[in-house]
């Protein structure tokens, strides 16, 4: 039986990821290009001139005498965790099929659970700003889809308060296989919410969606985008229609590897959460270089407080 080979590729081993990354000075030298590949560019008066006060590792501008750290202005600003840490966090969190929690990367990097939970969100942050900035071109299948369960003795079905709705959209190709894919909480189904969804995350006129005859999805025509309903009934026969394989087959998936990974996802994060899967899931044709691609976003990604973390995250 022949295998498949992006599911089979080899990604970057353990013994591989020490070898570029497992000394400290090793992962300073790397931000360093990542953040400055062109060599260092003062932020104040873009001067390329300067020195480093070692005392401090701090670099100074030799013309404005502006002084700035490698992790000032990145989403590392501020940590107190040493660079080996974020990145073997890194490592873990994109090499991994399925999710990590942050009590286990707490075990695994040798940190508090506290430490863990900021740096589990913050580079989930990353991912969710680097892949809002890319919307879905093509062929695009559309699906409701809803986290959490409902409460006993509650209102069931979609008016659940215990579920949480999210759109479900996978982009396609011309043969129907999966490119990417994208998982955006909103407040609810409705027409003016999904075209509010529809203007960010879809791409110029000429992106063809489909979806069932759910009618909050009319908004996507309200965005100005082609869009074919398709009324699918419900039960399992509808569930097995071609139009949908893919959406579907991904929101059972990520659903799995949620409740697999994390026992208890606050709702109001749960929008990162979804963004990390779709993260992975977008570049997994090439396994191994998904280190440095979250490191090269990291360095050019606003810093955010642990109080900003903290706060709900915002809607699609």
């Amino acid at each position: 039986m022949a295998r498949n080979k992006i599911q089979f590729q080899k990604g970057m081993s353990l013994v591989e990821f020490f070898q570029r990354y497992g000394q400290e000075e090793q992962c300073r030298d790397q931000f360093f290009k990542w953040r400055w590949p062109n060599g260092f560019e003062c932020p104040l008066c873009c001067c390329r001139e300067y020195c480093t006060l070692k005392t401090r590792e701090l670099y100074q501008c030799n013309r404005c005498r502006h002084q700035t750290s490698l992790t000032s202005g990145t989403i590392l600003e501020a940590s107190k965790l040493p660079f080996t840490t974020w990145f073997l966090g890194m490592f873990l969190m994109t090499q991994t099929k399925n999710g990590i929690s942050a009590l286990e990367l707490s075990r695994q990097l040798g940190v508090s659970y506290n430490a863990a939970c900021r740096l589990k969100h913050k580079r989930m942050q990353v991912m969710k700003e680097r892949d809002d900035s890319r919307p879905l071109q093509g062929y695009v299948q559309l699906d409701d889809a809803y986290w959490g369960v409902e409460k006993h003795g509650g209102k069931w079905g979609r008016g659940s308060a215990n579920k949480h709705p999210f759109v479900a959209a996978v982009q396609t190709n011309e043969e129907n296989f999966p490119l990417y894919m994208r998982f955006s909480m909103v407040t609810s189904f409705r027409k003016k919410e999904l075209a509010l969804w529809a203007k960010r995350h879809l791409g110029d006129h000429t992106c063809c969606v489909v979806s069932d005859g759910l009618g909050a999805f009319t908004g996507i025509v309200d965005a100005g985008h082609p869009h074919t309903a398709v009324v699918t009934g419900g039960g399992h026969e509808s569930m097995a229609n071609e139009l949908f394989t893919w959406v579907n087959t991904m929101i059972g998936n990520v659903k799995n590897s949620l409740k697999g990974s994390y026992h208890n996802i606050n709702p109001r994060h749960l929008p990162r959460y979804l963004a990390e899967y779709c993260y992975r899931f977008n570049r997994r044709f090439d396994l191994k270089a998904m280190v440095s691609r979250l490191g090269y976003m990291a360095a050019r990604t606003c810093p955010m407080p642990a109080r900003l973390l903290k706060l709900a995250e915002p809607q699609w």
